[in-house]
């Protein structure tokens, strides 16, 4: 079931019916981890180099140099860690967009869906970015554990990102309350599920479509999940 709905995405990602949406994320998306990057360069120039003068005074002028390359690696690393809560913003502006291409030219005669109010998904999604901040920087200190550090970033990952996203999609068809009893019901898969996604995010470049893989992977998913129920 999580291997078809993954084949069935990925399938999607390229294809005409896609191109117009495909387009605006990859674009919202580059321009958010831009500004992003832009930002935490202003922090670190801000913070953290003021405070080395004071402590290290009369510092060489190589120093700066080597300080340049130790920043630039701290704000990948920064930014790889923000992939995760920045497709989940970008997925909630159009993630309706996208499971109503799914559910048009993948399930025709089935009901289609209905949007997520805006004002109420965008809510979901900044409380959501939040949580995935927060779970990250947890991740992040796991780093430095040996054995359990790899694990830790699929495993906070996979269970942040497949339940946001399957949410998002079962709220097309059902209230809030009954799309997080699904999900719970259904835990096990969605984590899962969650992990293709996390999986996902660590292929350099194809990452920044996360947002469309992850959407059209969870509205199969949830369509599997319902027909199951239905039997």
């Amino acid at each position: 079931m999580i291997l078809d709905a993954a084949r069935a995405a990925a399938s999607r990602l390229f294809s005409p019916e896609f191109r117009s949406v495909f387009l605006k994320t990859l674009g919202l998306t580059l321009l958010a981890l831009l500004a992003l990057w832009v930002g935490l360069e202003s922090l670190l120039e801000w913070l953290a180099w003021p405070w080395l003068q004071t402590l290290f005074p009369g510092l060489p002028s190589w120093a700066g140099w080597l300080g340049g390359i130790i920043a630039g690696i701290v704000m990948a690393v920064g930014l790889a860690l923000l992939i995760a809560p920045v497709t989940a913003i970008i997925a909630a502006l159009f993630l309706d967009d996208i499971a109503e291409v799914v559910e048009r030219t993948d399930y025709p005669n089935d009901r289609p869906g209905h949007a997520v109010p805006a004002l109420h998904s965008l809510v979901l999604a900044i409380k959501f970015f939040g949580v995935v901040v927060l779970g990250n920087i947890v991740a992040l200190l796991l780093l430095l554990v040996p054995g359990i550090n790899i694990a830790a970033f699929f495993i906070v990952n996979g269970y942040l990102l497949g339940r946001e996203f399957f949410e998002f999609a079962a709220m097309r068809f059902r209230p809030e309350a009954e799309a997080k009893a699904l999900r719970r019901k259904y835990a096990g898969t969605v984590f899962l599920a969650g992990l293709v996604i996390a999986l996902f995010l660590t292929v350099p470049l194809l990452n920044l479509l996360t947002p469309l893989f992850a959407a059209a992977m969870m509205v199969h998913l949830h369509k599997a999940v319902s027909a199951r129920e239905l039997v």
